[in-house]
Parts: structure tokens; sequence; C-alpha cells
């Protein structure tokens, strides 16, 4: 048993003056508390933010929607603007987990989700994430979960989250307020790729608590598709996801985006891929193009190679479901 303290404030900047470096900011739990269980992470104070004033859902000015970083992933799957708008994240959301995690999951604590690496839950082996400089078990360990894109020497673990692959697609804004005030960082920006410090998963420093989420005001309702292929239809994560939204006119793409999850530490977007679709009959060909430049330098390991081609075949099915139309 690991003691910690447990603080409950009542307002976001209270929150944040009661942080110190081994503290958590905790809400629905549902990874932190597995975290704890397992002894990869042991926090000597849990800030439980649950009672601050984060649990909305607006429209902004500009047409789009701020979700407050309490708003529960349930919750947002079945909002009537994200249904209406933005459905290609009510797919992502309720292709994840199970509804009773979904009813405790929130919109920020879904960004901050670790990876489910057997090696960084088992804290009997090395795992340069869990402990940097020990080694990394899963390159020569069993690694069909794991990354075939911006993977490193330290690290081939995959980010889990299906929300944050639509956010990625969607060019979402993540608002965040710390010690030293409050920053708008892009999507894109946010998670890291491992390099040689897997241990940090995103951009955030000490202190810093997510406060909302911002959607800007495109939400490709017409032509939008996310798929998630994994070895059973529920409570699985994904081996590859996709998200792909298109805006198309006349049977000629006038814009795109494409996301991929379960393949990195990160969401994987390439504008390259993107722009390779734009003016192009959205079709076969074109789908097939784009799926190449985004899995440029793709590579295995010894039980995940397989990933290459069946992420190839999954991004070509999301957009020709996108093209259709299939989110509607």
């Amino acid at each position: 048993m690991n003691p910690f303290s447990y603080a409950r404030p009542s307002s976001v900047d209270e929150a944040i003056g009661q942080f110190r470096p081994d503290s958590r900011y905790i809400a629905g739990g549902t990874n932190l508390l597995d975290l704890m269980k397992e002894n990869v992470t042991r926090p000597t104070q849990l800030i439980d933010i649950t009672r601050l004033p984060l649990a909305d859902v607006e429209e902004t000015a500009d047409g789009g929607l701020r979700i407050g970083a309490l708003v529960s992933n349930a919750d947002l799957a079945w909002h009537p603007l994200v249904e209406a708008r933005y459905p290609l994240l009510s797919q992502a959301i309720l292709a994840g987990a199970s509804p009773q995690l979904r009813n405790m999951a929130t919109t920020g604590g879904n960004l901050l989700q670790r990876t489910r690496c057997y090696y960084f839950y088992d804290a009997t082996t090395p795992c340069n994430k869990r402990e940097p400089g020990s080694g990394c078990s899963a390159r020569d360990g069993l690694n069909r979960i794991h990354a075939i894109l911006g993977h490193s020497e330290a690290c081939i673990a995959v980010h889990p989250s299906d929300m944050c692959v639509a956010l990625a697609a969607l060019e979402a804004v993540v608002h965040v307020r710390g010690p030293q005030g409050e920053r708008r960082i892009a999507f894109a920006d946010f998670h890291r790729l491992p390099g040689d410090a897997p241990e940090r998963d995103n951009c955030l420093v000490d202190g810093e608590l997510i406060t909302a989420i911002e959607l800007p005001p495109q939400g490709f309702a017409a032509h939008s598709s996310y798929l998630k292929v994994r070895d059973r239809a529920s409570y699985a994560f994904a081996l590859v996801s996709v998200a792909a939204a298109l805006d198309i006119d006349g049977g000629v793409t006038r814009s795109a985006r494409l996301a991929m999850g379960g393949v990195a530490h990160k969401p994987w977007r390439k504008a390259e891929a993107e722009a390779a679709l734009v003016g192009k009959p959205a079709d076969e060909t074109a789908f097939t193009a784009a799926a190449d430049i985004l899995l440029e330098g793709a590579s295995g390991f010894e039980h995940n190679a397989f990933k290459i081609e069946l992420g190839r075949r999954a991004i070509v099915r999301a957009l020709t479901d996108a093209a259709k139309g299939a989110a509607r």
C-alpha cells in the first residue's frame, strides 16, 4: 500500500495551487487507478478535480465547439451538437472501452491515457517509459500491438486512445492552465513521439491542467468515418484505427483529414497524404496513393509487421466509407 494525501479543490486556481511534483489530478480515474494498483505510478497526493466547473459543452463565436475537460466520454458521444456536426468524434468515442468506462472517463483524461504496453504495466520487466534507462522489453518481446511508425530505440509503445485519433483529424485545440497561466496547444503538438525520452507522453509541464478542448467549425459531418480494427468486437484496443474526413464537391475532394491510431506513440498524421487527396476524384486510386504516403517509413518487428498492410487497407476502406457518407 502506497500512502497518499487527498485534496478536493473548488476552483481551477486552487487545484493548480495545491499541485506538487508527485501529485496527480484525478477525475474518472479509469486509467490512473489501474496504474496505481499495478505500482506503475505512486503519487503522494491525489487532487480530485471532479467538482470544478469544467463539464459544459458550448458553441464558440466562430461556430466551433468548446468541450469542458470534465465532460464524460458518454455525454460527449451522445451530445446533439457532436452527433450532428462532428459524427467522426462520436464514432471514435463509441468505438472505445465499454459503456461503464465511457460513463466515468472524461474528455481531459482521455488525452492523458498511458500506453497499454504489456511491459509498461509489468513492474518486474525493464521499460524505458516506466523507468528511463532500463531498456525496452517489447523490442525483442511480444510486440504484436506495438508501433510501426515514429518509434525509437528507447520505445515502441503506442497511444491507446480512439477519441484522440478523431481529435487529431479534426485539428482540435487543447486549452490548459498552469502555474505560468493559460495556453492553447494545437492537438498535433500535444502528444510526443518517444525519441530518447519515452517517459514523457505529452508537452504538459508540472501543475498544468487541461481545462477544455476546442473544435473548429469544420466538422466534415457529411463525409467522415472512423474505422477500428481489433481482435474482438468490444472492449479491445486498436491494432489499427483510421479517422478519415473529406470535403467533396462533384466527386472531387476539396480538403481532407486523415489520422491513424494504434500505430505510433501519438495519433499519426502526415500533411502530404492529405494534400495528395485534394483536387483528385474521391476514388480508390487516390485513396491508395494517400495510404502509401501516410505509411511511408513504416517498419515492424517480429510480431507486428502485418500492421503495415493492415493499415494500408484500413486507410482505403475508411476513406471509401467517408466518401459514401458512412458516418451519417
